[in-house]
């Protein structure tokens, strides 16, 4: 009990030569192999480190370009294992997605080019319609000045033996009626003097548009149809996006290009 006592005190004082038993000395040595073991896993931590640096790298949203995806095959095939070469239908498989990739890049730029010219064509073209009148739809005209002419047209939308305009002004009082006439289905073009029904000259403001159509209502009555108004374009706004091309109408405001029934000098 007491050699026990003294080995086991002996052991942890761990003293290499003074303890003559070499069996403890080896038992340090496995002692040493722990100590390997640590560096093992001083070796396990940096590995976790260059993961966390990968992930971050990752979530920083690098992107990368043809050259760099060129690099990285080039640098798989110099470190493949020579016992178990790449698979060349994974490679073909590779370079078939990088041109793939490319050519998808190459389609956006011509496009983005093509969208360019063809707004700057479009603005071009846009400049001649100063000064011309435009046909849009609209319930509504403006008079300028007293007595001031107003042209336009109704839109039929079949063959009427009647067609009428009513011109009312801000108050609802109808001023003036315009019998068109018989008319087939189509625009019906009209043109107001700016004469009021009693002869006097209609005061500058803005009127209100209503057409009648006979044969056009439920059991062959009237209906109300859509009328259009001719006015000046003053000047032309280029947008951006689905915007496009914006008309600036004298009496009218702002109308979109695609609005635009007709363009007449």
């Amino acid at each position: 009990m007491i050699i026990n006592q003294t080995q086991a005190t002996s052991t942890p004082v761990g003293t290499g030569g003074t303890g003559g038993t070499g069996g403890t000395g080896g038992t340090g040595g496995t002692g040493g192999t722990g100590g390997t073991g640590g560096t093992a896993t001083s070796g396990a931590t940096g590995t976790n480190s260059s993961s966390g640096a990968s992930s971050a790298t990752a979530a920083n949203g690098v992107t990368l370009g043809g050259t760099d995806f060129l690099t990285l095959m080039l640098a798989q095939l110099k470190n493949q294992d020579p016992t178990s070469p790449v698979d060349s239908n994974e490679f073909l498989s590779q370079l078939a997605s990088l041109s793939e990739v490319q050519g998808i890049t190459q389609l956006n730029t011509s496009f983005t080019a093509l969208s360019n010219s063809l707004v700057s064509s479009q603005a071009l073209q846009a400049s001649s319609l100063l000064g011309h009148q435009a046909l849009v739809a609209s319930s509504t005209a403006t008079l300028a000045t007293a007595g001031a002419a107003l042209s336009g047209a109704v839109s039929v939308p079949q063959t009427s033996s009647q067609v009428v305009l009513n011109i009312s002004n801000s108050s609802g009082v109808l001023v003036q009626s315009l019998n068109l006439g018989a008319q087939p289905a189509g625009l019906a073009n009209f043109s107001w003097n700016g004469q009021m029904a009693n002869g006097s000259a209609a005061p500058a403001g803005t009127y209100t548009l209503s057409a009648q159509v006979a044969g056009a209502g439920a059991g062959g009555g009237s209906s109300a149809i859509s009328t259009l108004v001719n006015g000046t374009v003053d000047s032309v706004t280029m947008g951006s996006g689905s915007t496009g091309l914006t008309l600036n109408i004298a009496g009218l405001g702002s109308v979109p290009f695609s609005s635009v029934q007709q363009i007449s000098n």
